[in-house]
């Protein structure tokens, strides 16, 4: 692996409610090039909480990148997607949208909000891994994230 970042690792939060999820993002990532950390958020009040530094998120790191379902318990993604976007110390952070939701009007009204991808989760279990690998190679090694 190498390191990125200044020599830290990218870090990452994982906004998912879907344990089996959850669990096979952190095990493609966990095989990457490129050093990385990931943090899970369960629901949109967590990762608010997550990135404003709230409670006991008070010592967490700001990711680098965000990767974001919509469906999601106590408050939806597209309400976080806007709160991130709307708070001047956030709104530079990219966000992919990883989604079961291929609606015309949720792909609009992401893009609208400012988001940098929408990527609707296959089922397929090949074809989970190659998204996240392609996650890997574009947004861990060719994009240039923004600094902390």
């Amino acid at each position: 692996m190498t390191e990125t970042r200044g020599g830290r690792p990218v870090e990452i939060l994982l906004v998912e409610d879907n344990p089996a999820d959850v669990r096979l993002t952190i095990e493609v990532f966990k095989d990457s090039r490129i050093t990385n950390h990931i943090s899970v958020a369960a629901d949109g009040e967590e990762a608010l909480a997550f990135l404003q530094k709230t409670g006991k998120y008070a010592d967490a790191d700001r990711p680098d990148l965000i990767l974001l379902d919509l469906n999601l318990p106590r408050k939806d993604g597209r309400e976080v997607l806007s709160e991130i976007k709307a708070d001047p110390e956030l709104k530079a952070i990219p966000i992919i949208v990883l989604t079961t939701s291929d609606a015309d009007q949720d792909v609009w009204k992401a893009y609208e909000s400012g988001v940098n991808s929408y990527i609707k989760k296959p089922v397929d279990l090949e074809q989970f891994i190659r998204i996240f690998k392609s996650i890997e190679d574009f947004w861990l090694t060719i994009v240039k994230l923004p600094t902390r």
